[in-house]
């Protein structure tokens, strides 16, 4: 009514006891807005993909399970406000499928090394695969002619393996290069290994194998000019023996991929060398 006040309204309808106590209960109830930001974190996720295709009533007995008495229309209209459409149109993304198929996935790509001949300074190239889920990787040959040929054969000599690193159900990432040709694919077809492009121009989409060669240059070949083939195969061959028995690796938990029995937490501390004192490995003596 005109001059009255907002919250004595109530006094002034025949139903207004009624609506009053439903004001207060409103007020009340563990949904108020500044607490059902919940399923905003269950609908999107820390990490931006958790939970990304929940109904609204999936979400309603998530925020149950902790408490939190929400009503499904309610649950609806916030993440509406907040542009989250309905689970079924909320699309997946590119880490959801990556977490999916992660044992399965596999990345293959090529790294650049200039080599000291008697030619002068040549460029060769080396190939090599690593398992996002491990970070386990194997080198599959280096040359100055990384046409078809050497790559099907590198591929060949990698299929059937015991540890199974191209076998049967694998998924291997590579990037556009034509190196990567169809006669490469279709060796890995007949062994049920199925191979996805990446963008063209997105580095980023093939991110482990180029944190490797980030690593092996940065590390190792960068230091050094390799004096020759042989060179540079012992040089790679160190590194890789490294990275996996010697480097810790912070994507999975800050530990050596092949771990080592359990250190003394006494004893003489001594440190491997590899690669002329370039690589360095600090562990307690037997």
């Amino acid at each position: 009514m005109p001059g009255c006040n907002p919250r004595d309204a109530r006094h002034h309808s025949p139903v207004a006891p009624a609506a009053g106590r439903a004001e207060v209960n409103v007020l009340q109830r563990p949904w108020s807005p500044h607490r059902v930001a919940g399923a905003h974190s269950y609908a999107r996720g820390a990490d931006g993909d958790r939970e990304s295709d929940w109904g609204y009533t999936r979400l309603q007995g998530a925020l149950k399970n902790v408490g939190h008495q929400v009503g499904r229309s309610t649950i609806a209209r916030m993440l509406k406000a907040a542009g989250i459409p309905p689970g079924r149109q909320r699309p997946m993304t590119g880490r959801t499928f990556i977490r999916a198929h992660w044992p399965a996935l596999v990345a293959a790509d090529f790294f650049t090394t200039k080599v000291w001949t008697a030619r002068g300074l040549v460029t060769y190239y080396t190939s090599f695969v690593i398992e996002l889920h491990s970070r386990r990787v194997r080198v599959l040959g280096s040359t100055l002619h990384p046409d078809s040929a050497f790559v099907v054969q590198a591929v060949r000599g990698l299929v059937g393996e015991a540890d199974d690193v191209l076998g049967e159900g694998r998924i291997l990432i590579g990037d556009r290069d034509p190196k990567w040709t169809h006669a490469m694919e279709e060796v890995l077809s007949t062994v049920g290994v199925r191979v996805i492009r990446t963008p063209a121009a997105a580095p980023n989409c093939n991110a482990h194998a180029e944190r490797f060669v980030r690593s092996i240059k940065e590390e190792c070949l960068n230091r050094i000019v390799p004096l020759g083939e042989w060179h540079l195969r012992r040089a790679v061959r160190e590194f890789v023996a490294h990275y996996h028995a010697e480097r810790n690796h912070q994507g999975i938990g800050n530990a050596l991929i092949d771990r080592p029995p359990p250190q003394l937490t006494a004893g003489a501390i001594r440190r491997r060398q590899r690669v002329g004192r370039i690589l360095s490995y600090y562990y307690r003596a037997a």
